[in-house]
């Protein structure tokens, strides 16, 4: 379904979805109402209840992902990080880790080789004129069609080989 527009992913969401959830919202009700000692079963019951409105949004409009896995894969590296960023000496040692850290992530969205384009940026940059020539940095940015080859990586479906050259 991934090549489908958003209002096709809608149609077959409701489709095929739907029945299920409302199927899944019943069995919770009927069971909730029963005993149970079981209190992991029941605080599951009340969560889905009282969330039920928001773990549904997606049947409401085709572009919201199912799964928020390609998020929270992508945030992971930053909120395992953060503990280590918390001994930053400076507000602008922070600062500059956030930067780092920024480029290292959208190098990887854009399908680079992290450590070449990190390199290439440390060997261009310095003697770039950007104060005269504020449109030059544009070149640099990592979705840039101008980038060199070793920036770029061979196999962009996966990002393993970035840091470990």
């Amino acid at each position: 379904m991934k090549a489908l527009p958003s209002e096709k992913h809608l149609q077959k969401r409701q489709k095929l979805i739907r029945p299920v959830l409302e199927g899944f919202g019943a069995w919770v009700e009927e069971t909730n109402a029963k005993y149970t000692a079981n209190e992991s079963l029941k605080t599951a019951h009340i969560y889905t209840t009282n969330q039920r409105k928001y773990l549904e949004t997606f049947l409401e409009d085709g572009r919201i992902p199912i799964s928020s896995n390609d998020f929270e894969a992508s945030i992971r590296p930053f909120a395992t990080r953060r503990k280590s960023w918390l001994f930053a000496d400076s507000l602008a040692g922070a600062r500059a880790s956030g930067i780092v850290y920024i480029l290292v992530e959208t190098a990887k969205l854009n399908h680079l080789d992290v450590f070449g384009y990190l390199c290439y940026l440390l060997e261009s940059l310095p003697d770039l004129d950007h104060r005269n020539h504020p449109e030059l940095p544009e070149a640099y940015l990592p979705w840039s069609e101008t980038l060199p080859e070793s920036c770029r990586l061979r196999d962009h479906r996966t990002n393993k080989k970035c840091m470990f050259r």
